[in-house]
């Protein structure tokens, strides 16, 4: 008898998705729900995650929202203990101010590591302490970047928070794996979001960007879902503490 191929549905599964209002977030939101997963939706802006989430129900999916500031820890944690175990959390809140090293300011430093690295550590706390309890193993997805692998001019703070989720996750891998539950990144390159938006807006910056992927383009947030789904379910049973890049080939040269 042929082994049977493990499926990518996600029915029956709960999933928390962090900065998903918008971009590579609400993307991650949307292929979670449309591979039958039930939502929750976490930003720090209301408005923009209720007309987030109204669209996946629109279209078929089941979510809901939480209003919260995850640089908060003490209100990461009430939000989330208050509420069942989820099966899924993807990590995808994050921030960059590019400029100089020696532009940068404090203000700079403490914006991107508050929530590209330590919001990351109050989430996965709060969301590993409900999948502990609930015995029922589960995925941790982190959104890395193609920086978390390389170096970049005019992103020092930026290279070194994603430098840290990689180990944060390859940590966490090892720590969790006795308990079925898998910890894994994906690593896009550029990619048209409203984060991104400015930066292309910069003469020849989209030149610089195309040159380094082999491909000769940026990415599309529809790029990423995939990655997502692949990770979330049970057809990557056995990936933990790796990598997925997704970067066009920027960092195979």
């Amino acid at each position: 008898m042929l082994p049977k191929a493990p499926g990518f549905s996600l029915h029956g599964k709960t999933a928390l998705i962090t900065g998903g209002g918008r971009g590579i977030g609400l993307a991650a939101a949307a292929a979670l729900a449309q591979a039958g997963a039930r939502v929750t939706l976490v930003a720090r802006s209301a408005d923009e995650l209720e007309r987030a989430s109204g669209q996946i129900n629109e279209e078929g999916g089941q979510s809901d929202f939480i209003a919260l500031d995850i640089t908060d820890s003490a209100a990461v944690s009430a939000a989330i203990e208050a509420r069942e175990p989820y099966d899924i959390l993807v990590n995808c809140a994050g921030t960059n101010r590019p400029k100089p090293l020696v532009e940068v300011t404090d203000d700079d430093i403490n914006a991107i590591i508050d929530l590209n690295v330590k919001s990351v550590f109050h989430v996965s706390r709060a969301v590993a302490k409900g999948m502990l309890r609930a015995g029922n193993g589960g995925s941790i997805i982190n959104v890395s970047s193609q920086m978390g692998h390389v170096g970049s001019p005019g992103r020092t703070v930026y290279c070194a928070s994603k430098h840290a989720l990689e180990g944060m996750t390859k940590a966490l891998a090892w720590e969790l794996g006795p308990h079925a539950i898998r910890v894994n990144t994906v690593c896009p390159t550029f990619i048209e979001t409203v984060l991104t938006a400015s930066m292309f807006d910069a003469p020849g910056f989209r030149d610089w960007v195309t040159q380094r992927i082999a491909l000769g383009r940026v990415g599309r947030v529809e790029e990423v879902m995939g990655a997502i789904v692949f990770l979330a379910s049970d057809a990557s049973t056995l990936v933990t503490g790796s990598a997925l890049m997704l970067d066009g080939g920027w960092t195979a040269a």
